[in-house]
């Protein structure tokens, strides 16, 4: 089985910087893409940021020029690197990865961390 532990999430204020981390475990085969969704109290879960395997990137075009995806393909490791960060950033963050498992008949699949929580706020 695959785990997704995420870590970074907590309070700041406006302006202020957090850094998210996702480190993927488990009889890891390979990973695809790697990603960070968000989700707000009402509204749908929403991708913030992805990267491919070969370091191609997209970004939600609220975080255009704020946030910073990047991955340590050794720690099996995704980032976000949150700047200038705004009340309306505040939301559940989930890291997604889509990976093949050893032994795996399937190919590779998503999966999601728990979520961890970024609230934004003076």
């Amino acid at each position: 089985q695959v785990q997704l532990v995420e870590s970074g999430g907590g309070l700041v204020q406006p302006g202020g910087s957090l850094r998210l981390s996702c480190a993927a475990s488990g009889s890891i085969f390979s990973i695809n893409s790697m990603g960070w969704y968000r989700q707000a109290p009402g509204k749908q879960r929403e991708l913030v940021a992805a990267i491919t395997s070969e370091g191609g990137t997209n970004y939600a075009d609220s975080v255009k020029g704020r946030f910073t995806i990047s991955r340590d393909n050794a720690k099996n490791t995704v980032y976000l690197q949150m700047n200038s960060l705004k009340p309306e950033d505040t939301a559940v963050y989930y890291c997604n990865s889509k990976i093949r498992l050893v032994g795996d008949i399937w190919g590779a699949r998503a999966y999601w961390g728990q979520g961890t929580q970024v609230t934004v706020s003076s």
